[in-house]
């Protein structure tokens, strides 16, 4: 069965999707992607405010071109206390896309289906792609067990193959694409494009500190390890020397408490916060205690480049 092209779901020349990033992303990245013919997307929580946000979509509205695109990235669980009034902004302003993650996206699918904004949807198998397929979302974006921050489990091959033959909706494959033979590799499996990551974290256009983009250079694959201690939810970190004495496990306490029915939802809550704090602080000053989210794809990062020469390892 024939699948909308990415290229043709969000009007680009190159079916590439520049993944958001907490705390990396930002709209000169994005402006820069959108002038090379590719998409971009930011996490709404990068924004502290509503009308920081509402400002970020405006800049990017003016600086769009013909053959670039840009969405945001909404985290529609209950952790995100901001969730609703976001969703609004973004109604209102009309963005390109939304792309949804931990939690149901029905209430962003029918809001965003409005005013004729397209969804597409994180998921890790089959069966939450069902449940996004019943609710009309526009695109299934495959996190596998490639991709860096909150991984899936699944290889990108079986994956893809099987959201491919299980589903109707087009398969946007995030994780594992380093290079333009990746990037192939995906599309040859079945996906209509790739979200990318980890390669744009080494961006001149990046925010995070030189020493967050000098260790993506520095670092390859065999480095990425995964923790429980960020934001209570596996995620992929590069293996510094803080990490290797912290460890990556969950402490004996909140191990316990994630095992209480009752009081579990609010461990995660509290736990994602505060993982998100460190993961800010990490990225933007220089301590002791250095957790960079990455993931393997930084195996081929060697240099700190401009977003459009990143760009151009994947097309050229």
């Amino acid at each position: 069965m024939s699948k909308e092209s990415l290229t043709s779901l969000l009007y680009i020349k190159h079916p590439i999707i520049m993944a958001p990033m907490f705390l990396v992303s930002n709209t000169k990245m994005v402006i820069e992607g959108m002038k090379c013919g590719i998409a971009g997307c930011i996490p709404a929580l990068n924004y502290r405010t509503l009308e920081e946000l509402k400002a970020a979509i405006q800049e990017l509205k003016a600086a769009k071109v013909e053959g670039g695109s840009f969405g945001f990235n909404l985290i529609v669980n209950k952790s995100n206390v901001k969730y609703k009034e976001q969703l609004r902004i973004l109604c209102e302003e009309k963005v390109d896309f939304i792309l949804t993650s931990l939690g149901s996206p029905a209430e962003t699918i029918q809001e965003a289906h409005k005013v004729g904004i397209k969804v597409f949807c994180d998921v890790t198998d089959l069966s939450f792609a069902k449940k996004v397929e019943s609710l009309g979302a526009d695109a299934l974006v495959a996190v596998n067990n490639q991709a860096g921050g909150h991984r899936g489990n699944i290889s990108p091959k079986e994956l893809i193959e099987e959201l491919n033959e299980k589903t109707s909706l087009p398969v946007i494959s995030a994780g594992g694409v380093g290079n333009k033979q990746d990037l192939d590799k995906m599309l040859g499996y079945g996906a209509v494009g790739v979200s990318v990551g980890s390669p744009f974290i080494a961006s001149i256009e990046s925010g995070v500190s030189d020493e967050y983009k000098q260790a993506c250079v520095q670092y390859g694959a065999k480095d990425i390890v995964m923790t429980e201690r960020i934001s209570g939810t596996p995620c992929t970190v590069i293996n510094t020397p803080y990490v290797q004495k912290v460890g990556t496990r969950q402490s004996w306490l909140e191990r316990i408490l994630n095992k209480n029915k009752s009081l579990k939802k609010w461990v995660k809550m509290v736990r994602f916060y505060i993982g998100m704090k460190a993961t800010e602080k990490a990225a933007t000053q220089v301590t002791y205690k250095t957790v960079w989210v990455a993931g393997p794809s930084i195996e081929d990062t060697n240099a700190i480049l401009p977003v459009k020469d990143i760009v151009a390892k994947f097309i050229n």
